[in-house]
């Protein structure tokens, strides 16, 4: 989904305000938001307003990840995510008494090394924020933004993000559609009916340059954005996720995610998405979703290699980290890295695990 991983940043929202009740869930995301706009199905998207904010949600984020090589076949992974969340579902005002937090997440990973890091900010002044058209998302110097026409934003876009110990500077093109998640774009995240709006482009090419720890790489490969809003997208029931965005050698893409619960099964869901990027969406009898392999990352079991079936596509891979401590080790703590397919279908592509 990442549900991808912009939900997190509620937990953050809970030390803004000293009465806050108890967290309910992972991270507060089955706390009620009765205040805030409901995600309901059958919304139509619009474009290119929705790559911009949504006001009236309580959190939405943008979500880039890459897998890259350079010349000597050496893997590296980039990830690059800004999560907006609303302290209240009033229009947003401007200046110090905007209501609105910004967080910002950029990690590198190396068979050997991964980085993260974190920014924060607060809305209304200047710091951190997205526009629509042109489109544009930033965070102090960290910067999503387009280099293409207004009429398609996504087509030509450039990538950067920096730390004491790494930067990367990237381009990513597509001249793919945009895939709707779920029904639509109705992702739903529990049989209660919790869920996003969701979309991705998953075709994107990216190139340019990383350096890790003073040494420069120039790399390329492909990469995967998802954007998703909401207001209440867990249950108080549901503790964490495992999300998969793969990228598979025929050119077909899939997305996986299993919500787990503190009782009873996870709910598991996940869309195949073809060469010409049409989506059909999994259901949970249609994949087999198992953890094999685990490392003590952290002080934490942490499952890093994985069989994956479905079935009714002939798949049947073993995805496998390629950097078992890609922990980010941040002010609201998870795992995230690039992982390499084995099996009948060869592939790359990225996971992120939460909750454990």
């Amino acid at each position: 989904m990442k549900i991808k991983i912009g939900v997190l940043l509620l937990a953050l929202l809970s030390g803004c305000d000293d009465s806050a009740p108890v967290q309910k869930g992972f991270a507060g995301l089955g706390d009620s938001a009765v205040a805030f706009t409901p995600v309901v199905p059958g919304r139509p998207f619009s474009f290119p307003a929705d790559h911009g904010v949504h006001e009236g949600f309580r959190i939405e984020w943008w979500y880039v990840t890459a897998n890259l090589k350079d010349a000597q076949g050496r893997d590296f992974g980039v990830q690059w995510t800004l999560f907006r969340s609303a302290l209240n579902a009033a229009p947003q005002a401007s200046g110090w008494r905007n209501q609105t937090i910004w967080l910002g997440h950029a990690a590198v990973t190396s068979a050997s090394v991964h980085h993260a890091a974190e920014r924060y900010a607060r809305g209304g002044v200047g710091q951190a924020g997205v526009q629509a058209a042109p489109f544009e998302a930033w965070i102090d110097d960290w910067q999503f933004s387009t280099q293409a026409s207004a009429a398609e934003p996504l087509a030509n876009l450039q990538l950067k993000a920096r730390d004491r110990r790494f930067s990367y500077a990237l381009r990513l093109t597509s001249n793919r559609p945009l895939v709707l998640q779920g029904e639509q774009g109705f992702s739903q995240k529990s049989e209660q009916g919790q869920a996003s709006y969701y979309y991705s482009q998953p075709f994107f090419q990216a190139r340019g340059e990383l350096e890790i720890d003073g040494q420069r790489y120039t790399v390329s490969g492909p990469a995967w954005l998802d954007r998703e809003w909401s207001s209440q997208p867990l249950t108080a029931n549901q503790t964490g996720w495992d999300w998969f965005s793969l990228h598979l050698d025929n050119g077909e893409q899939l997305m996986l995610y299993r919500m787990r619960h503190k009782n009873g099964a996870p709910y598991l869901t996940g869309t195949w998405i073809d060469v010409q990027g049409r989506a059909q969406t999994l259901h949970a009898g249609e994949i087999s979703l198992v953890p094999l392999d685990t490392a003590n990352v952290a002080g934490r079991s942490m499952p890093v290699r994985w069989a994956i079936k479905i079935p009714g596509k002939q798949l049947d891979v073993i995805t496998q980290s390629l950097n078992p401590n890609a922990w980010m080790d941040l002010r609201i703590p998870y795992w995230e890295g690039p992982v390499r397919l084995s099996g009948n279908q060869g592939g790359t592509g990225y996971l992120e695990m939460t909750g454990y």
